[in-house]
């Protein structure tokens, strides 16, 4: 049975290929990274983050994300994301061909600092020329809040501070919001207030959710965000993912557990078996373990299940 979709209907994002691969010890060439691209947009993905252009000394798997951009259709590139911090970020980005951006700052001070090397201040101050060269592409770009909830250095963030962040005229060009659990530290309850005040008390604008599992409750505090007005929640294969300037942050919701518990109308028994087959094959080349739960239960022998698919890869 494909029935019981999640209401309201949202969507799921895949960011395996920039948050995920950003602590993993094994790189990914670019016509690797090109066709797993290619592979989550033909089974039905609405929208795949393609990589980074943060320092490739600092993040060595984001390294190619250029050449990633470069090869991918114009009709790709409408579907996909990648992550920029600065100005001259947008601006190469836009040069090898992308046109959706999601401009990232952190709401917690020592989290800019370490993440992106200046105050939050200094990324805010930034935004609006980031958004004017998006603009002058045709793009799209978001406005991602690292740290919304905790921070590895400060504790708890204040919900007053997302807040002034989400409502400051400079991020007025943003087309979107994404609200991140960075140290997947929160709990539903903690992720239903804030996205709903943020949809509440902010201009109108999309609101995405990026969760982290690191407590175990990945898609529990997505399904929380949906529910208060998230339009989008990120996940990635396997549940690879953390931030290598956040102490303690593990990986991401797995996007197999998002799309097992969403059931979007374009997934089936068959395109989720060949979404557990890339999973596999994917992790096995980075010699990582696979952290879905919904993975491993289509891998149990409970063949009378209609999305069990057995040891197939």
């Amino acid at each position: 049975m494909t029935g019981y979709r999640f209401e309201p209907a949202v969507t799921v994002r895949d960011v395996t290929l920039r948050d995920g691969l950003q602590l993993t010890g094994k790189t990914l060439d670019t016509d690797r990274k090109v066709a797993v691209v290619r592979e989550l947009l033909r089974m039905g993905v609405p929208s795949v983050e393609v990589g980074s252009l943060a320092r490739p000394d600092l993040v060595p798997p984001m390294a190619n994300t250029l050449d990633v951009l470069a090869r991918l259709t114009p009709e790709e590139l409408k579907r996909c994301w990648v992550w920029v911090a600065t100005p001259r970020h947008v601006e190469k980005a836009a040069a090898a061909g992308a046109v959706n951006f999601q401009y990232c700052l952190s709401v917690s001070d020592k989290h800019n600092e370490a993440n992106i090397g200046r105050p939050t201040e200094a990324s805010i101050e930034a935004m609006p020329k980031a958004i004017d060269l998006a603009h002058a592409v045709g793009g799209r770009i978001q406005l991602c809040l690292a740290t919304a909830l905790t921070c590895p250095f400060d504790g708890q963030v204040p919900e007053a501070r997302v807040l002034e962040i989400v409502n400051d005229p400079r991020t007025d060009g943003a087309a979107d919001v994404i609200v991140c659990d960075t140290l997947g530290q929160a709990v539903p309850a903690q992720v239903e207030q804030l996205v709903r005040h943020v949809a509440e008390r902010t201009p109108p604008r999309r609101i995405g959710f990026h969760g982290h599992d690191t407590w175990g409750l990945g898609v529990a505090n997505s399904l929380a965000a949906a529910r208060a007005g998230a339009s989008e929640v990120d996940g990635s294969l396997g549940g690879l993912g953390g931030c290598p300037f956040a102490p303690g942050a593990s990986g991401n919701a797995a996007t197999e557990d998002l799309l097992f518990a969403l059931r979007p109308s374009w997934l089936t028994p068959e395109s989720f078996a060949v979404l557990v087959g890339l999973t596999g094959e994917l992790l096995d080349e980075l010699g990582e373990p696979n952290r879905s739960r919904a993975v491993q239960g289509a891998r149990a022998s409970a063949t009378a299940f209609s999305w069990a698919v057995g040891d197939a890869r």
